[in-house]
């Protein structure tokens, strides 16, 4: 499994509900690596995406355990197992977990490797992802040349799971 994701200089994701800034080459890598895959949101991160935005290549999964929850165009998992049972049929490569907070703790034991999107900045967030450059048993091993859109400077860094 992949974990996808963008964050800031402390590992901020989002606040009340929404991502800190929006980089247009950050949606279009995550759409091109997620073709043809599976996608797992948890149901408040799920919700917040606006309709249709980027998500119409991929199988899309809510992993919520409220029973009524129902968004158009996704399959809804109860539980982990479920999720996993529910992507058992793709290779590994081509499963990602894609946030928010909750699910990128619940599904980094299954991530072998993490694609993020590092912002040089730090935003005003309220949810984070666990810090790879401090969580035991990962590891930086590919950062891109620095990237700008308008004022915000960005690099894509891929971590390895070393244990």
């Amino acid at each position: 499994m992949i974990l996808l994701a963008c964050a800031d200089s402390r590992w901020g994701i989002g606040s009340g509900g929404r991502r800190p800034v929006t980089v247009p080459e950050d949606i279009r890598r995550f759409q091109a690596v997620t073709e043809g895959g599976a996608v797992i949101f948890g149901r408040r991160a799920a919700a917040s995406l606006p309709q249709g935005l980027f998500l119409d290549n991929c199988r899309r999964i809510v992993l919520s355990r409220r029973e009524d929850t129902a968004l158009r165009g996704w399959q809804r998992a109860a539980s982990v197992e479920e999720a996993l049972r529910m992507t058992a049929d793709l290779p590994a490569d081509k499963v990602f977990a894609a946030g928010g907070e909750s699910v990128y703790r619940a599904l980094l034991p299954w991530c072998e490797t993490a694609l993020i999107t590092r912002l040089d900045y730090r935003y005003d967030c309220d949810s984070f992802m666990p810090d790879l450059d401090r969580e035991e048993g990962w590891t930086l091993v590919e950062e891109s040349d620095e990237k700008t859109y308008f004022d915000i400077i960005y690099t894509f860094c891929v971590y390895k799971r070393t244990l």
